[in-house]
């Protein structure tokens, strides 16, 4: 029974979870962030009868992980960047490393991130623009989108441009960040500056705001600034696109996906798309999904776009952790 049993990395972490106890999960979830504890959280209610062959493959897995880990005993920080940069290459590798030690660094920016939206903008709405860009180049960029919808319409396509043409948070710039926060992000004025914004950014952002939304703001930034608006466009990756990655990458997506959010997200859209996931399923998982999309009732487009959208930002993290490759012919890289 044991090779039929099949979770993906979110459910293995949620029954793991559930196997050390409530006191040491609690330690655990206490180290994640607020989307993570939301989808662990509903994955652990949602697992339904869990076997002791379900616990004995987590357990033996992660176990292996712990085994094969190189960077116990390190310091941390000296770990992912020398970790990242031989992944990717110190150019690549630069601007991530500053984010990421940026943000494990600043409780600031933590905090905001438990926050909801509404009142992440209320705190934004009268500060200067270009510390609002700051704050939401790092947010994530779905929070980042849902604050930007809330922000005033005149603001938004400014913000965005702001995002887009940011190259680095200079000293001066984050001290007023920490006044904001009434946080301290930032020890002195010989910290360097940390490359966040950008072109990706932008388009990151925009990949999460709804349709109509979103052709707005591009449309304003075109009249501002053509050629920084196509560079935004070029970056954006909706999920026609999908139809670009590789097999591997679209078995890899497939494996964190649920058969009812492909279901909703598959309505509408064109056949190559539709071929290139029943290609990348088992003859009868393909054959269930196509009768299964012939049946199924009518569907809210807002329901579909939403589908769409959480199944892009599994993408997108699939992406950033290496795993799949977004885009087409392997030279550029679509966020």
């Amino acid at each position: 029974m044991g090779t039929n049993i099949s979770l993906n990395s979110t459910e293995k972490a949620a029954l793991l979870l559930l196997a050390v106890g409530q006191d040491r999960a609690a330690s655990v979830l206490r180290n994640m962030g607020p989307k993570e504890v939301q989808i662990i959280g509903a994955t652990m209610a949602n697992l339904g009868a869990i076997s002791s062959e379900m616990v004995d493959l987590v357990l033996e897995d992660f176990i292996k992980q712990i085994k094969d880990e190189t960077g116990l005993g390190m310091d941390s920080d000296t770990y992912i960047r020398n970790m990242l940069t031989e992944a990717l290459g110190a150019d690549k590798a630069g601007s991530i490393i500053d984010r990421i030690l940026l943000g494990a660094n600043s409780k600031g920016i933590d905090q905001l991130k438990w926050m909801d939206t509404r009142s992440i903008a209320d705190l934004l709405r009268l500060e200067h623009p270009q510390i609002v860009a700051t704050v939401l180049s790092l947010l994530d960029a779905d929070q980042s989108a849902e604050v930007l919808t809330l922000l005033p319409e005149n603001m938004r396509s400014d913000l965005l441009m702001r995002i887009a043409t940011m190259e680095g948070v200079q000293p001066a710039a984050i001290k007023e960040l920490d006044d904001m926060m009434e946080k301290q992000l930032t020890g002195s004025d010989s910290v360097k500056s940390s490359s966040i914004g950008g072109i990706d950014a932008a388009a990151n952002i925009l990949n999460y705001i709804d349709g109509a939304m979103s052709e707005e703001m591009m449309e304003a930034i075109n009249e501002n600034n053509a050629e920084l608006g196509q560079e935004i466009q070029d970056k954006m990756f909706v999920f026609s696109d999908l139809s670009s990655v590789d097999d591997r990458g679209i078995q890899t997506l497939l494996r964190e996906v649920s058969t009812d959010q492909l279901l909703v997200a598959l309505r509408g859209v064109d056949d190559a798309l539709k071929e290139k996931i029943f290609g990348n399923m088992s003859k009868r998982a393909a054959e269930m999904l196509r009768d299964d999309l012939e049946a199924a009732p009518p569907t809210k487009l807002s329901e579909v776009e939403q589908a769409q959208k959480d199944i892009l930002g599994i993408a997108k993290k699939l992406s950033d952790a290496g795993e799949i490759a977004l885009g087409s012919g392997g030279g550029d890289e679509l966020v």
